[in-house]
């Protein structure tokens, strides 16, 4: 019979051998796949394999500028933190009213 380090070593073995064999065919496989792809002229869309947003991602909505700095063109839509080149009118005692689009 025999012992439990002989097993284990019988284990690692075989273990190895069947990653060498999973290896020798994915190749064989892939091949296999390119060759039927450039045969019948396929795409990996054609497959629907190609990566899809994740499930309940979604793209921000660009938001319309309210308002614009006159000097320079830039634009703030009134959300998030005060662009400096207001923050530094208003602190001067201009209105924001005055900048808006």
């Amino acid at each position: 019979m025999a012992t439990y380090s002989e097993l284990l070593k019988q284990i690692e073995a075989l273990t190895r051998q069947a990653e060498d064999l999973r290896h020798a065919e994915i190749e064989k496989v892939i091949a296999e796949i390119r060759e039927k792809m450039e045969k019948y002229g396929l795409t990996v869309a054609d497959l629907g394999l190609e990566k899809s947003p994740k499930r309940g991602a979604k793209k921000a909505a660009k938001v319309a500028a309210k308002y614009r700095n006159p000097a320079t063109g830039e634009t703030w839509s009134g959300r998030g933190r005060t662009p400096k080149w207001l923050a530094d009118a208003e602190a001067k005692g201009q209105k924001r009213e005055s900048f808006a689009v």
